[in-house]
């Protein structure tokens, strides 16, 4: 049987899939998660009620190799990777270059490695991966799949700044982000409701990193993520949408570095920075701290602020979806959201809400509420497959 690896790179984390290659397509044998955030480097491992986990001995550095040689030899204990086929990865930033997978050679590696600046915390660890298996499989087929190419279709208008077009040439446009899980979204909608998957749509994707989006049957049209994955509504630790005025001021009239600037922006702001106490939702939603309410209460109110801009974009609203760890699992942070949403006319029911069930609206809503729960990684799986054929077939 021939196997397929994708791996997801996010800024502090890789997740992995293992999937097997059967007529139907892909079908996931198992995933696990590597957290660069834990000493030691732990490696978690599910498939199916089955969990494995294991402490690596392999150090991060810039050359991942040895983390990836003993990840592999881990699920070479209690998988067969005796046939596998290719690797797929995440990419974050695929500019305006790709708008779709690729497979990949020294040409389209150079050419991801180009748009580092675009994606500084996302790209160079989609980029170690890539070499990191090139060095140790080099006759393994690896293809990138990309996050901003979900949204390409969205207008010219929708993309463009109000700066000068010279700047806009070179590239500093909105370039929107979590595209693999939104195509996700968009087909699982439209397997399980069809008659709101054809409609206006916007999609929240809430996680350590959250954005959303506006489709119009299942076809991006807006999304809150522009230039950077900085944009946007607050997230776990990042800031989302800011008055420039405020970067001028911290680097003027604070005399800060840039690169304290953006590491503030990156790694101390959002839940973390309102609330003092903690980057989790969980955490805050448990406390009796005001600043945790504060905190919380900013961050729904910011989606459902933008929920309602992007209805403005697609010319009205049919369904919501909340999904990723913070919308599949957590019914207070979704009740929050759709209260304030209530003047469109989203009528949310709670005890369906409290069971994350798929369907959270009532009968009576005239706006629908899901909850799915979305697969980055079979997007990638399957995105690897339609560009290598019968190569990894």
């Amino acid at each position: 049987m021939k196997t397929l690896l994708t791996f997801n790179a996010g800024s502090s984390t890789v997740k992995i899939g293992l999937f097997a290659l059967r007529a139907g397509g892909p079908d996931r044998i198992a995933r696990g998660v590597i957290d660069f955030r834990h000493d030691p480097l732990t490696l978690r491992v599910s498939e199916g009620e089955r969990r494995i986990e294991t402490a690596l001995e392999a150090r991060p550095d810039e050359d991942l190799s040895g983390i990836l040689s003993e990840t592999l030899a881990v699920l070479g204990r209690h998988f067969d990777l005796g046939d596998v086929a290719a690797a797929g990865h995440r990419v974050v930033h695929g500019g305006d270059r790709f708008d779709g997978p690729v497979p990949l050679d020294a040409d389209t590696i150079a050419a991801v490695d180009a748009l580092t600046a675009l994606a500084p915390l996302h790209q160079p660890q989609s980029l170690r991966l890539i070499r990191a298996i090139a060095g140790l499989l080099p006759d393994l087929p690896q293809t990138a799949s990309f996050d901003t190419a979900f949204h390409r279709t969205n207008d010219a208008l929708v993309r463009r700044f109000a700066i000068p077009r010279a700047l806009h040439d070179r590239g500093i446009k909105r370039y929107g982000f979590h595209g693999l899980s939104y195509r996700f979204i968009a087909s699982e909608l439209a397997r399980v409701a069809p008659e709101a998957a054809s409609g206006r749509v916007v999609v929240a994707h809430l996680g350590s990193g959250a954005s959303l989006c506006g489709m119009l049957g299942g076809i991006s049209r807006d999304t809150s993520m522009g230039f950077s994955t900085l944009d946007g509504i607050p997230m776990a630790t990042r800031c989302g949408a800011l008055d420039p005025g405020v970067l001028l001021h911290l680097l003027r009239r604070e005399g800060r570095m840039p690169t304290e600037v953006e590491d503030l922006l990156y790694h101390e702001s959002g839940l973390l920075g309102v609330s003092g106490i903690s980057a989790d939702s969980r955490d805050l939603l448990a406390s009796d701290a005001p600043e945790a309410r504060e905190a919380i209460d900013l961050f729904t109110f910011r989606i459902a602020g933008e929920i309602a801009r992007l209805a403005a974009t697609l010319g009205g609203l049919d369904a919501v979806v909340f999904t990723a760890g913070v919308g599949e699992n957590q019914p207070a942070v979704r009740a929050a959201v759709c209260k304030r949403l209530g003047w469109l006319g989203l009528d949310l029911d709670p005890a369906a809400n409290a069971a994350n069930t798929t369907r959270i609206g009532t009968p009576a809503s005239r706006i629908a509420a899901f909850v799915i729960a979305t697969d980055e990684e079979q997007v990638i799986a399957e995105e690897t497959i339609s560009i290598l054929g019968d190569t990894a077939g």
